[in-house]
């Protein structure tokens, strides 16, 4: 890898530009290169897989995520494809809901006062179809970003085919949102400072219907328990169930057709096997990366911040970068300084350690609190703001995103 620094002194080369480079065809990649297409950029996406993953991974569209797509049409098709959650709980695993939130109270502060549940996989085949017929839009798959170098006038990215085989590719600037193991990130010499939770988080999808067996759950839930909390989330044809793991647990016991049956009846006992559509294991990590941009060198997503799962701020907070920049590279790509990218990175970078990461961090305090009376003041505390329409308001503001992205502005 090469560690360039310091950013080369930038120039605006006379046209015709060489495409701006996308490393990573996720839903931050694409909507990206949507909105860079919109403007009349050429883009080139490069997809290490052969085609574009269909992991069930996030699912969560928060309201003003979805004001956004709005403007590529596509909201309206994801709800059409997805469920509709105008509410969610935090709940105590023997007591039952605690604080039940209602997203309706979002209306007038957004066109879709609601969370909708919808893998992101739809997201991205939706984007991909919108660019399909765009001459000045290329995709390369099966292409693994390795490293990057950068001149004052452009960049050059290397990619490796699944041979081993390696290419060069030319470009005018490069976007990695090619995950948290960044490519991107690592040429352009930029840390990735932060921790790792102890616990594995172990998602299972299940056919079982949960809201049949458990009253008042909404689709969306957080359960709280000093022993062992989970989350329950629910989408069209499936149930959602994540656990946290020992990570000291072998992979092959806790992956196991017998312990994760075990593991799903302790969670709520039945008769008979859970059906399992699907199962992973995977690593929690909190980090922001020190800088967002060097030169023509950006990130965005994973590639610059990643965080717990709990609050699905990890996509939507990636979706909200994809917009800020597409908007300043297209400004700069007009005519505007590119100093401007200092900005997204400064608003981006904020929202990322200040209010994506410490909710998170938050919501998982909440649910694996073990002192007894430190839980008790947490959930009451929780319950209280429910209760109280300002609060309660207050509140869904934050975890919604929307206020937030407001105070970007604020953001110099």
């Amino acid at each position: 890898m090469s560690h360039d620094l310091a950013s080369p002194a930038l120039s605006q080369s006379a046209a015709p530009r060489a495409p701006v480079l996308v490393a990573g065809a996720g839903p931050v990649g694409l909507v990206a290169a949507a909105a860079l297409a919109d403007a009349g950029i050429p883009v080139t996406i490069v997809e290490a897989e052969r085609d574009l993953p269909d992991g069930l991974r996030a699912s969560t569209f928060h309201p003003p995520t979805l004001d956004m797509l709005d403007r590529f049409g596509l909201s309206s098709i994801l709800v059409d494809q997805g469920l509709i959650c105008p509410q969610w709980q935090f709940r105590d695993r023997k007591l039952g809901p605690v604080a039940t939130f209602d997203l309706g109270r979002l209306s007038g502060e957004t066109n879709h006062p609601y969370r909708l549940q919808c893998e992101q996989w739809r997201l991205t085949r939706l984007l991909r179809d919108r660019l399909a017929n765009n001459p000045d839009v290329r995709f390369i798959y099966d292409a693994r970003a390795v490293d990057a170098t950068q001149t004052a006038d452009g960049v050059t990215l290397t990619i490796e085919r699944a041979g081993g085989t390696r290419e060069q590719l030319s470009g005018s600037w490069l976007i990695g949102a090619d995950g948290a193991r960044s490519a991107v990130r690592k040429a352009a010499g930029i840390g990735f400072e932060g921790q790792t939770i102890p616990e594995l988080y172990l998602t299972c999808s299940t056919t079982f219907q949960y809201q049949e067996a458990m009253p008042d759950l909404t689709n969306i839930a957080y359960i709280s328990d000093p022993d062992e909390w989970f989350v329950l989330l629910r989408t069209v044809s499936l149930w959602r169930l994540l656990l946290p793991t020992d990570p000291n647990e072998p992979e092959e016991v806790m992956l196991s057709d017998a312990r994760i049956q075990e593991r799903m009846q302790q969670v709520l006992p039945k008769a008979g096997d859970y059906e399992i559509r699907h199962r992973t294991a995977y690593r929690v990590h909190e980090r922001v990366a020190e800088r967002y941009t060097n030169g023509r060198l950006l990130l965005a997503g994973d590639a610059a911040h990643v965080n717990n799962p709990l609050g699905g701020m990890g996509m939507n907070g990636g979706i909200h970068d994809a917009f800020n920049l597409a908007e300043k590279l297209t400004a700069v790509w007009q005519g505007a300084d590119p100093a401007l990218l200092g900005r997204y990175e400064r608003q981006r970078q904020k929202v990322a350690r200040d209010v994506v990461q410490q909710q998170a961090l938050r919501n998982r305090a909440t649910l694996n609190q073990r002192d007894p009376e430190v839980r008790r003041a947490s959930l009451e505390d929780l319950r209280a703001t429910a209760e109280d329409p300002a609060k309660h308001k207050e509140y869904l503001m934050r975890t919604s995103m929307i206020a937030s992205l407001r105070a970007l502005d604020a953001v110099a």
